[in-house]
């Protein structure tokens, strides 16, 4: 039987009476991060027997709209280079990009 090793990312979000997060922290002790504060995170997860896309997306209420959109833009251009990565698919990723900068452009991101 080989050898498998396991690997664990956690994540603690402290929640106010309503349930809305107050404050979120992660670890991941593979990747030198112990409890480390986050303002927002967004999870996607691949259910290959419903073929869907199952998703977690959080954000403390102090995140300020200003970095969301920065979040939000940094997100989708990893997702382009993910998706080259995993697909090898150039011309989609060089598509999805350009969207990025678009998204960039029209909420003057880019300095």
């Amino acid at each position: 039987m080989p050898n498998t090793l396991t690997s664990e990312i956690k994540f603690t979000i402290e929640l106010d009476e309503n349930k809305v997060p107050e404050k979120l922290q992660w670890t991941a002790p593979d990747g030198g991060v112990n409890d480390e504060v986050a303002k927002a995170v967004m999870l996607s997860v691949w259910d290959s027997t419903a073929q869907e896309s199952m998703r977690i997306d959080l954000w403390t209420k102090d995140m300020p709209v200003d970095e969301m959109k920065i979040f939000f833009h940094q997100t989708l251009v990893s997702m382009s280079e993910t998706f080259e990565r995993a697909t090898g698919d150039k011309k989609m990723s060089d598509t999805m990009k350009d969207f990025c900068d678009y998204f960039a452009e029209k909420l003057e991101l880019k300095k």
